[in-house]
């Protein structure tokens, strides 16, 4: 399964000014995708702790995104941090500076020119909007941190990163966890191709624990799940009150 890492940069997303948004978007479109996010780490507005954090991300994982600090303005270093990162420099990509200079017209001021600013070598990745592509470097996708504007780029692009898609099962058990954690051992030795998951719940009325199961193999899952909902229900004092039936991640949002 492909793997992903996300970077949020923003002093005014650590310093709590604004609520990073961005991040949540795309934990549901990758897991929708079939993409593994492994981490997500918020960082400041500072050159360096930007490329070792990037750098960091593009060896470990498949994927890396990028959020804020790609404007025209004196904190916007995300560019400056990546190249430095590779050990690049910062050119002006004369493509997009021919959009910057199309865009703005007679009202170009010369602060906007800094949004053609990105590291030599990069790719510019068009989608459907042909007009403004996405600047990656390698394996490192440079999205906006404005939360439209993050969206519809990602939107924009998705397609590039689908994989196989994770299948997801749901069960909804009436008991503690604890009475129900041998179980759940033997559905973990019996299925290890699928990922369980176990979380308490205090505020329903009708159930005590959600359990989800997932993996890629959807024959996998429902044996799973078939084999857990057996076992509960043997048990005095828990019961299962309901089950979803298998679906793709995603669908069930």
């Amino acid at each position: 399964m492909a793997t992903a890492g996300i970077v949020i940069i923003g002093d005014e997303i650590l310093s709590g000014k604004f609520a990073d948004e961005n991040a949540q978007f795309l934990i549901g479109e990758l897991r929708a995708l079939g993409v593994e996010l492994r981490r997500i780490v918020m960082i400041p507005d500072a050159v360096d702790d930007i490329a070792a954090t990037v750098t960091d991300f593009a060896r470990r994982f498949d994927h890396v995104f990028t959020s804020g600090g790609v404007g025209p303005t004196h904190d916007d270093v995300t560019m400056e941090g990546i190249a430095r990162g590779f050990g690049t420099r910062v050119v002006r990509q004369p493509e997009l500076e021919g959009r910057v200079r199309a865009y703005w017209g007679a009202k170009l001021a010369e602060p906007n020119l800094r949004l053609a600013d990105v590291p030599e070598g990069c790719e510019l990745v068009y989608g459907k909007d042909q007009i403004w592509p996405v600047v990656a470097y390698q394996n490192v996708y440079i999205l906006p941190g404005v939360p439209a504007l993050f969206r519809r780029k990602f939107v924009d692009i998705r397609d590039r990163f689908r994989a196989e898609p994770v299948t997801v099962a749901r069960v909804y058990i009436d008991a503690d966890e604890g009475q129900i954690a041998d179980d759940l051992d033997a559905v973990v030795a019996a299925f290890p191709g699928v990922k369980i998951g176990s979380y308490p719940r205090f505020s329903e009325s009708d159930f005590r624990v959600l359990i989800t199961l997932e993996g890629p193999a959807v024959e996998e899952v429902a044996g799973a799940q078939r084999m857990l909902v057996e076992l509960v229900d043997r048990r005095v004092g828990a019961h299962v009150v309901r089950h979803d039936e298998p679906a793709l991640a995603g669908s069930q949002r």
